[in-house]
């Protein structure tokens, strides 16, 4: 079983709790046990459409800071025909001890690590989908800002029944990401103390294995290829690495003047994904939250033309 499979036979558990009059928090068991057992509980808010055209799963950035705020665009859509399902990523707000930041196990140098916590956040936003399907027949689409959008890559490279993805201020290649990012320090500050099953400490000992990820990439020709061909494991938890595999059209919003996702991480995700649409938003990272009309009123656009059958951004 590759690490983003699961046994669907495993039982939900679903229960619901109303929050408000469209606002909903709907609880169902992980395909998986959580190294903490606080995330075995998928928690999901969904924000019910009157009149729903699609469902879309959105998914936050790292950080429990992120979750409030991104939040809007989960309210946002759901008054303008669009069922959203805010799914909390693992590790994260109440799936998480009381005193995390939100998303810890996934700064970790060690891919062997990584591979386990990537995919099982993938495995969160897939058992989202079994529960989405249960109780509606509309098309699904994902939108992740940020990790949150890497996430979002992996799982459209693995999972077909999404129509469309929309991709905010994200990317791929750890190199970049783990070296370059200002958000990163301290993972690379254990790198250098602490390193890994690898011997890596240092960029120099990252390009040993990653020096043209792209190529490796190319080179794949089926999911599988992604965990019997990789040079080094990192390529097992890597965008990159599923990005090709994309079958649906894909909008991928990008910051002009973004730091914490490095440019070259952006461009070669964008380089490998078949069908996108890119908008670059003049803004910084944390900053395109002053551009959320215009980034919502795009994705809108971009769901009803998908739902339509006119979607013409290849």
């Amino acid at each position: 079983m590759l690490p983003f499979e699961y046994d669907r036979a495993i039982p939900l558990k679903i229960e619901r709790r109303k929050l408000g009059e469209n606002k909903t928090l709907i609880t169902f068991d992980a395909p998986y046990e959580p190294e903490y057992s606080q995330s075995k509980r998928i928690r999901v808010y969904h924000f019910s459409a009157e009149k729903p055209f699609a469902n879309l799963v959105f998914l936050h950035g790292i950080r429990n800071g992120n979750i409030p705020y991104l939040s809007w665009f989960a309210k946002w859509f759901s008054k303008r025909g669009v069922n959203a399902y805010y799914m909390i990523l693992p590790y994260h707000e109440k799936r998480a001890p009381d005193s995390w930041r939100g998303g810890e196990p996934f700064f970790s140098p060690s891919p062997a690590k990584c591979v386990v916590k990537f995919h099982e956040a993938v495995k969160d936003v897939r058992r989202t989908v079994d529960v989405i399907e249960k109780e509606s027949d509309l098309p699904i689409f994902i939108m992740g800002y940020s990790f949150g959008g890497m996430i979002a890559t992996m799982v459209l490279g693995v999972d077909e029944r999404f129509e469309g993805g929309i991709l905010s201020f994200t990317g791929g290649d750890w190199r970049w990401i783990n070296w370059h990012s200002p958000v990163t320090e301290e993972l690379r500050e254990m790198y250098r103390n602490e390193g890994n099953e690898f011997g890596c400490r240092s960029e120099r000992d990252c390009l040993r294995f990653r020096s043209d990820p792209l190529s490796v990439v190319r080179s794949f020709e089926r999911l599988e290829d992604i965990f019997e061909k990789s040079p080094v494991t990192c390529f097992h938890y890597d965008p990159l690495s599923f990005a090709k595999f994309i079958k649906r059209p894909v909008l991928v919003f990008r910051g002009l003047f973004d730091k914490v996702i490095p440019k070259r991480a952006t461009k070669e995700l964008i380089e490998v994904i078949p069908k996108k649409r890119v908008v670059v938003i003049p803004s910084g990272h944390k900053s395109s939250y002053f551009f959320r009309r215009i980034i919502a009123r795009v994705a809108l656009s971009f769901l009803n033309k998908v739902v339509k059958g006119n979607c013409n951004l290849l």
